[in-house]
């Protein structure tokens, strides 16, 4: 009754926690991905981007590309605009201008296993090889499976003006090239030494040297294992020395034709995809029923999305698009 009272109060005042409840502005820029695909290295290219004055850390990287899934509502609403939004959701329509950030599902799934130890979200008996099934199936994040989160954002917004899809390993490869990209689709005009100073401020080395000093600050960090970084090797192609065979079967047989269209490509030979798994995932998509709260939020048909399992050529191909 207590709490009850208290989370009253909090949405009253605008101070409980905004998530996906928020006013969506027709400005707002968006950087979403599927967690553990780089969005925090993202979100600091992007704050030293835009805010090339600040001092752009883990304490105030909440402020300078705001979660919604960490902020109050009147937080956002009093935050300037244009604002830069973090989001791991599905397909928002809300969502106007969106960066859409996409990483190899094999070192997504790798990456988030060690973030789950490491909230201790899963007990530490649990194998990798577990885990993988989890995470094929759906079960092992809030914002579902790797593939009904990118599809979802691809299969509605991909070639729109307004849409950015941008791969983890290119922005890692080339990260100058990748920051111009980012720069011309939100207009910002800066010198290529400037760009050299904002991927500088926003290595790997900083953030790791920034984790130390501030993972007792930052709220993502701070009740969680300290022998396990947050920050962890930050590479493409890890999951080859990480993952079984059997593991990296079982997610390159269930998602190959999203994965390759993306680049993405399976390493031996692939296994058919049961039909019955595709039209499993597809009506699982298709039930997540938006809540009457998220005011204009929707996902997009079953039908739009068995596109991305449509064997036959692509009318463009998305590691094409990606690559330019």
């Amino acid at each position: 009754m207590v709490s009850q009272l208290k989370y009253c109060v909090k949405y009253a005042l605008g101070r409980d926690i905004a998530d996906g409840r928020f006013t969506v502005f027709p400005d707002d820029i968006f950087l979403a991905s599927y967690p553990r695909s780089g969005n925090t290295w993202a979100r600091f290219l992007l704050a030293n981007l835009i805010f090339p004055n600040e001092d752009v850390s883990f304490t105030s990287i909440g402020r300078l590309v705001a979660d919604p899934a960490r902020s109050s509502k009147k937080f956002l609403n009093n935050l300037p605009r244009p604002r830069i939004l973090k989001s791991h959701h599905p397909f928002d329509s809300r969502y106007r201008k969106v960066i859409y950030l996409v990483r190899d599902p094999r070192d997504v799934v790798v990456s988030e296993y060690f973030n789950a130890q490491k909230k201790m979200r899963i007990d530490s008996r649990v194998s990798l090889d577990q885990y993988v099934e989890q995470f094929v199936a759906g079960e092992s994040s809030f914002y579902g499976s790797w593939w009904e989160n990118v599809a979802s954002w691809i299969a509605v917004r991909q070639g729109h003006p307004s849409f950015l899809l941008i791969r983890y390993e290119d922005l890692l490869r080339r990260t100058l090239h990748e920051v111009s990209r980012i720069t011309e689709f939100l207009s910002i005009n800066v010198s290529v030494q400037r760009m050299g100073e904002v991927v500088n401020r926003s290595s790997f080395d900083q953030m790791r040297e920034l984790e130390q000093k501030q993972a007792d600050l930052w709220d993502v960090t701070k009740d969680t294992r300290k022998d396990i970084p947050f920050i962890r090797s930050a590479k493409a192609g890890g999951w080859k020395t990480s993952l079984s065979q059997r593991s990296a079967h079982l997610i390159e047989s269930a998602w190959s034709p999203l994965m390759s269209a993306l680049g993405y490509e399976a390493t031996g030979e692939l296994a058919e995809m049961p039909e019955s798994a595709s039209l499993a995932a597809l009506d699982r998509l298709h039930q997540q029923m938006p809540s009457p709260e998220l005011a204009g939020a929707r996902m997009p048909s079953a039908g739009a999305l068995v596109w991305l399992y449509n064997p036959e050529p692509r009318r463009w191909p998305l590691h094409a698009a990606v690559g330019r």
